[in-house]
């Protein structure tokens, strides 16, 4: 495995408390967490603790195609920092920031080795444009 982290970012024009409870919560989390507009997020659930676990399920609409993605939170600072281990070991940080301009969600992750990065970074930063579509329009 590449030993290359991917940050994708984006700036939601939202409170702090609102961008944090959108991202954290699961009844929020299956209206956004899904990279385009044939999938979607049938559950989600998360033990916002450290050492809690999350498990958001994914899955194609036509119902050909579904995956969870699980992992263990490591690190958690209230509306400033969530840092988690998925299931298969590789790390992510989420830095959020509020600004004059909005807030800024930053998102950093280990690449798995199955896929190429640039479509790995294609497919986070396409999930974060759907959280930020979600949270402005909501």
């Amino acid at each position: 495995m590449e030993n290359k982290l991917i940050t994708i970012t984006a700036l939601i024009n939202a409170s702090i408390e609102k961008v944090w409870n959108e991202y954290v919560q699961p009844e929020h989390i299956m209206n956004w967490n899904y990279a385009t507009d044939d999938w979607h997020c049938p559950s989600a659930s998360c033990d916002l603790k450290i050492g809690g676990s999350f498990s958001f399920r994914m899955a194609s609409k036509n119902e050909e195609h579904e995956f969870d993605l699980n992992g263990t939170y490591s690190e958690i600072n209230p509306k400033e920092l969530i840092s988690y281990e998925l299931e298969d070991g590789r790390g992510v940080k989420v830095l959020f920031k509020a600004t004059n301009e909005g807030v800024s969600v930053e998102q950093t992750f280990e690449p798995e080795s199955i896929n190429p990065m640039e479509m790995q970074r294609d497919g986070w930063q396409a999930i974060l444009n759907n959280f930020k579509k979600y949270v402005e329009k909501n």
